[in-house]
């Protein structure tokens, strides 16, 4: 073991900062490990959008739902798929696959973990916000995001007000195939992994009072629409058409 895998395997979603903020050497070191990041073909493809305005971030918060840490939080940055840098260096350029937006989802998840980690190595905290997607054609209004930029999601970094305890992820087996893709669930694992998760959440400080094991979750999240709204925005930021 080492600091780096030991920092990786206690990792944590913060969503209580306190007031301190992020240095300009902190904030630039986070962005720069972000860079280095392996990217696809060196196309580079990830933007940052960093929020500062107080009354936008307002907005932000709502628009995801009511999470006010997206307030509270010392940084929030919204992180882009972004071919319209490409198209201007070359106005020649295919753009519209899917695949491309494949490797840009891929680049701009890479770049942010990156940067959460090496936030987390300055004893940081943060949290990503999926809820962005709740309205993404209001992001990308308030955000002015030109066609051929998507906005994937928001992160909050900020000095942690909190130390959430570390949720139990899959056993290994169920994660893990070897030579070919094993379909017959490990009904029995599962189940232990079921109930690790339900005494998780009955452990849990605070005041969320979930009781539910994983699959009832999952069984929960997936027997209902997941923001359907998704397929024609991507069209129609120039994504996804072919």
């Amino acid at each position: 073991m080492n600091p780096t895998i030991d920092l990786l395997r206690h990792h944590t979603s913060v969503r209580k900062f306190t007031d301190a903020p992020i240095s300009n050497d902190q904030f630039n070191t986070i962005i720069e490990s972000a860079q280095m990041a392996s990217t696809s073909s060196f196309l580079q493809t990830g933007s940052i959008v960093r929020v500062s305005d107080p009354q936008l971030r307002e907005k932000f918060a709502t628009l995801a739902g009511g999470q006010t840490w997206i307030i509270e939080a010392a940084e929030f940055l919204v992180w882009c798929v972004d071919f319209h840098r490409h198209q201007q260096i070359a106005p020649e350029a295919k753009l519209g696959f899917s695949e491309q937006l494949l490797i840009g989802a891929i680049d701009v998840a890479l770049m942010a973990e990156n940067a959460l980690v090496a936030a987390e190595s300055m004893g940081l905290g943060g949290v990503f916000i999926g809820g962005i997607r709740n309205d993404p054609k209001q992001v990308a209004k308030l955000l002015e995001l030109p066609k051929n930029v998507l906005p994937l999601f928001g992160m909050c970094l900020g000095q942690p007000n909190q130390e959430p305890s570390i949720r139990p992820r899959l056993p290994q087996p169920l994660v893990v195939h070897e030579n070919s893709y094993q379909q017959k669930l490990d009904k029995q694992l599962l189940a232990e992994y079921d109930q690790q998760v339900v005494d998780y959440y009955s452990q849990r400080a605070g005041s969320n009072t979930k009781v539910a094991s994983w699959s009832e979750q999952i069984s929960a999240i997936l027997s209902k629409e997941s923001r359907p709204h998704i397929q024609a925005f991507l069209n129609e930021q120039g994504f996804a058409l072919k």
